[in-house]
């Protein structure tokens, strides 16, 4: 970069468009280039860079023209790589405790999907009647309202609930006396 960029710099400050289009036209490929060796990426230089470029004409405004623009330049790139570093930082932290809370769910309701298969083939087994009342206080229903809906007495209800817990019981420690 010249020393002719300071009167640039001044012009574009004060928002003069073409100034500020030579002025990028000029430290572009400067400021691009370094921000490929500060985030050792082309792909994050570039985004970079054009965020940098975009932001410019307000940050043109704060520069008091104290020093070369191109170490104010270099500032920006600097300051902007390591906003962007803090902001990935923090996303990927985030990124890996969601990862975390979400294996654990879908591994709960792979847990969930395993024990309500094995309930809905083990039901089958029950006798129409068990498996009717097992169903309805399964979702939810009381004992007073299943025997509404069957028929019978509330009593019966939590006869035949006793009755299913017991085979679905011994379904249970049968398949585990397989296993061992």
């Amino acid at each position: 970069m010249s020393v002719d960029l300071d009167p640039l710099a001044r012009a574009a400050a004060d928002g003069d468009r073409e100034a500020f289009g030579l002025l990028v036209e000029r430290v572009y490929d400067r400021v691009f280039a370094y921000a490929v060796r500060v985030t050792g990426s082309c792909v994050e230089a570039e985004d970079l860079a054009q965020d940098i470029c975009a932001a410019l004409p307000v940050k043109l405004r704060g520069w008091r023209g104290e020093g070369a623009l191109t170490t104010w330049l270099y500032r920006i790139v600097v300051n902007a790589a390591r906003d962007r570093f803090r902001r990935q930082a923090v996303r990927t932290k985030a990124a890996e405790g969601w990862g975390d809370w979400e294996q654990g769910r879908l591994a709960m309701l792979a847990e969930e999907a395993v024990r309500r298969d094995w309930l809905t083939e083990a039901m089958a087994g029950l006798s129409v009647e068990l498996r009717e009342t097992l169903a309805l206080v399964l979702d939810g229903v009381s004992h007073a309202e299943a025997g509404a809906v069957l028929g019978v007495s509330e009593g019966t209800v939590s006869w035949r609930i006793s009755e299913a817990k017991k085979r679905l019981r011994a379904v249970k420690d049968a398949e585990a006396g397989e296993v061992r």
